[in-house]
C-alpha cells in the first residue's frame, strides 16, 4: 500500500508512524480529562459560591423580611439587592418570599435581559432567631465566570499540550532521522564493499552507543579485507588464469551457465561449435540460443534439464543431442555448486559427433549390405550344389558345367568380399606391410589379365599403356594387386557392354610419383559423391547405380596407397561420359634424384590426351590366347 502512494512503508516508518499515533491519542486523552476535571471542580465551586451568597443575604436580611409591610422596609431591600446585582455580573436575579411564598420583592423585572441568561437557580430558607422559617432567598447564576475560566482553561491546556505534542513528535523525527541517515552511511559503505572497494572506511563522529560501534566494527572488517584483497589477489588471479587457460584447452566445447540461463564463459571449442565469437555469446541465454536456419537448439532440452530434480541431475548428468547447421552435437549438462553447496548453475559439454554419427550410419549400411550380400552367394550356392547332388544324374553334361560356373562365379563372388573385409582389418591396421623394390608394370599386367574373364562377359576390352623405362619401386605387391583389382572390377562394373577400359602407367605430373589410372566409358559419377567415395561404407545408390557391394572397396584403395605406401588417390569423373580412376605411388630417393622432370605444378589440371594412344597392333601374351587378349601399347618417354 505505501509503494501505491510513492513511499516505502518500511519497518522504521511503521514504528515512527505508530509512536506519533499513539503519543498524540495520549496526549488528547489526557487533554480531553485534565479539562473535564477542572470544569467539574469548577461547577462545584460556583455552587459552594450560590449556596453561600443565598446563606448569607437570608442571614443579613431575615430582620428586613419579618417587617416586610414597610415601606422603608422594601426600599432598603430593593437598594441593597440592586446594589449587589450592578456589583456582581454572575447574579442574574435575586428574589425575596415570604414564608407563605408570596414574593416579597424581586429584580426579575428590574433586570430582565440579565434574567434569561440565568444557568443555575439557588435558594435558601431564611429562620428567625428560633428557627422558624419566615420565608426563602432565590438566587440565579448566570455562571458567566465559570464559563469563562473553563474556556480560559481548555486553551491554556489545548496549548501546552499542542506544544508538548509537536516537541515529542519533533524528538521522534530526529531521532528516527539520525538513525536512518547513519543506517544509510553504513549502507552506502556496504555498498562500497560489495563493488570490491575494500579498506572504505565510515566516517561520523556524532554517532554513539551501538551505533558508533556498528561503525567500528565495519571500518575493521572492512581494513582486514583489503589487507586480504592485498595479499591474495595475485594468487587468485593466477588461479582463475589457470582455470580458464584449462578450460580454454579442452578439446571438446564448454558453456557455462548461470541460474537465470545466461552464459558467463566459453572456450574456443565451444565458439567453433556455435559459430560466434566470445562477445556475441556470453551474456545472452542458452535457451535463445538458434542457428543459421533460427532454430532454437537448447530451448526444449534445457527446459526438461530444469525441470529434472537436483538430486537426479546431480547423479547422472542430463545428455541430448541437438542440430546446429545440419551437425550433430552431443550435449552433456550437469548442475553447478558452490564449496556450500549453493545452486549457482549449470555446465553444458559439446562434443561434435556428426562424423561419428555419419559412421554410425555407414556401418548400418554395411552390416545390411554385406549381410544382403552374403545371402545371395550363400543361397545360389546351396540351391545349385543341392540341386546337383539330388538331381545331378538327370543332367546334362553341359547343363552341370553350366551349374559349376555358376557355383564357380559365387565362390569369387564370395571369397572378394570376404578377402575386402579381412584386408580391411588388416589395412586399418598399423602393423607395417612388408615392401620390395619391383616393376609396377608387370603389377598391372598381371591384375589386367586376371580380369579379362569378367570383362569378356561384357564384351569390354583392356587397353594397357605404359611409359617406357620406368624406374622401378618399392611397394606391397598384395595391398597393390588388390587396388588396382578394385578400380577394374569397379570399371568393368560400371562401363556398358561393348565399351572399352585404358589402363596407363606412367611418370605423374609431380615427378617424385609414378601415376596408375583406370579409365573406363561408364555412367560417371557426379561431383557430389567423388568428394565421399573413398569414406568407408561410403556408396552411391540411386536409379544410376543400383550394383550391390560392402562400400569398402574403394576405402581400402586409399588405405592401401595413402596409409601404407604414402601416395595419393585421386578421381576425375563426368556423368554419363565415364570416370578415371588412379593413384600415384612415391619413387624411391635414389630414382628421384636420377629423374630430370619439370618441376610439379599443384595449380596445373593433368589432362588425357587422345594423341597419347599409338596406332599400334594388339599385341596378344599369355599362354591361352584364345581365350582373351590385352591391347598394349608402350609410350616413348
Amino acid at each position: 500500500m505505501g509503494k501505491k502512494f510513492g513511499f516505502d512503508l518500511t519497518t522504521q516508518n511503521k514504528l515512527i508512524i505508530s509512536a506519533i499515533v499513539i503519543s498524540t491519542a495520549l496526549i488528547i486523552a489526557i487533554a480531553f480529562w485534565a479539562v473535564n476535571k477542572i470544569k467539574n471542580e469548577l461547577d462545584d465551586s460556583y455552587r459552594n459560591f450560590g449556596q453561600m451568597l443565598t446563606k448569607t443575604l437570608a442571614i443579613q436580611n431575615y430582620e428586613i423580611v419579618q417587617n416586610a409591610n414597610s415601606p422603608e422596609t422594601i426600599n432598603y431591600i430593593k437598594n441593597h439587592i440592586n446594589s449587589i446585582l450592578k456589583s456582581a455580573n454572575d447574579i442574574s436575579y435575586i428574589t425575596f418570599k415570604n414564608k407563605t411564598g408570596e414574593i416579597i420583592y424581586s429584580t426579575r423585572e428590574v433586570f430582565g435581559k440579565k434574567t434569561h441568561k440565568t444557568d443555575t437557580n439557588i435558594s435558601s430558607p431564611m429562620t428567625d432567631q428560633k428557627g422558624n422559617v419566615i420565608g426563602t432567598v432565590e438566587v440565579g447564576l448566570s455562571a458567566e465566570l465559570e464559563k469563562n475560566v473553563t474556556q480560559t482553561t481548555k486553551n491554556s491546556m489545548f496549548t501546552v499540550f499542542s506544544a508538548i505534542w509537536v516537541v515529542f513528535t519533533l524528538v521522534i523525527l530526529g531521532n528516527a532521522f539520525l538513525i536512518r541517515r547513519e543506517l544509510n552511511i553504513l549502507h552506502h559503505g556496504v555498498k562500497e564493499i560489495e563493488k570490491g572497494k575494500f579498506g572504505t572506511m565510515l566516517k561520523y563522529n556524532q554517532a554513539s552507543g551501538e551505533i558508533k560501534e556498528l561503525f567500528d566494527a565495519f571500518n575493521e572488517m572492512s581494513k582486514k579485507l583489503h589487507s586480504y584483497e592485498e595479499q591474495n589477489i595475485d594468487q587468485l588471479t593466477l588461479e582463475r588464469n589457470k582455470l580458464e587457460a584449462v578450460l580454454m584447452s579442452i578439446a571438446n566445447g564448454v558453456v557455462v551457465c548461470d541460474s537465470l540461463d545466461n552464459i558467463t564463459m566459453v572456450n574456443l571449442a565451444a565458439q567453433k561449435i556455435l559459430n560466434g565469437t566470445k562477445e556475441q555469446i556470453t551474456n545472452t541465454s542458452i535457451q535463445n540460443f538458434c542457428d543459421s536456419k533460427g532454430e532454437l537448439c537448447f530451448k526444449e532440452q534445457i527446459e526438461i534439464f530444469k525441470s529434472t530434480p537436483l538430486d537426479i541431475s546431480e547423479k547422472k548428468p542430463f545428455e541430448f543431442n541437438i542440430n546446429i547447421d545440419e551437425r550433430i552435437i552431443k550435449s552433456i549438462a550437469s548442475p553447478m555448486y558452490s564449496k556450500m553447496h549453493d545452486y549457482l548453475g549449470y555446465i553444458i559439454v559439446l562434443i561434435d559427433i556428426t562424423k561419428e554419427a555419419e559412421v554410425d550410419r555407414l556401418k548400418s549400411d554395411f552390416i545390411s549390405n554385406v549381410s544382403h550380400e552374403l545371402r545371395t552367394p550363400v543361397t545360389i550356392l546351396s540351391s545349385y550344389s543341392d540341386t546337383l547332388y539330388n538331381y545331378g544324374d538327370e543332367f546334362k553334361f553341359e547343363e552341370q558345367k553350366e551349374f559349376i560356373g555358376t557355383i564357380h562365379q559365387e565362390v569369387i563372388r564370395l571369397n572378394k568380399m570376404v578377402n575386402d573385409i579381412l584386408d580391411f582389418s588388416k589395412l586399418q591396421s598399423d602393423r607395417e606391410l612388408e615392401k620390395e623394390k619391383q616393376d609396377i608394370t608387370l603389377t598391372v599386367e598381371k591384375i589386367a589379365r586376371s580380369h579379362q574373364v569378367l570383362a569378356d562377359e561384357k564384351h569390354i576390352s583392356i587397353s594397357i599403356i605404359k611409359e617406357e623405362n620406368l624406374p622401378y619401386i618399392t611397394y606391397n605387391s598384395q595391398s597393390i594387386e588388390r587396388a588396382l583389382s578394385n578400380l577394374i572390377t569397379n570399371a568393368i562394373k560400371y562401363s556398358p557392354e561393348n565399351s572399352g577400359i585404358k589402363i596407363k602407367t606412367e611418370i605423374a605430373p609431380d615427378p617424385n610419383y609414378i601415376e596408375v589410372t583406370v579409365e573406363d566409358n561408364g555412367i560417371g559419377i557426379s561431383l557430389e559423391h567423388q568428394k565421399k567415395i573413398f569414406e568407408r561404407f561410403y556408396r552411391i545408390e540411386n536409379q544410376v547405380h543400383t550394383i550391390k557391394g560392402t562400400g569398402l572397396g574403394l576405402h581400402l584403395v586409399k588405405v592401401a596407397i595413402e596409409k601404407h605406401h604414402k601416395g595419393k588417390v585421386f578421381v576425375k569423373s563426368k556423368l554419363n561420359e565415364g570416370s578415371t580412376f588412379g593413384f600415384w605411388l612415391p619413387l624411391d630417393k635414389e630414382e628421384i634424384e636420377n629423374t630430370s622432370q619439370t618441376p610439379y605444378d599443384e595449380n596445373k589440371e593433368k589432362s588425357i590426351d587422345a594423341d597419347i594412344f599409338q596406332n599400334k597392333e594388339p599385341i596378344k601374351v599369355g599362354a591361352k590366347e584364345d581365350e582373351w587378349e590385352i591391347s598394349f601399347e608402350v609410350r616413348e618417354k
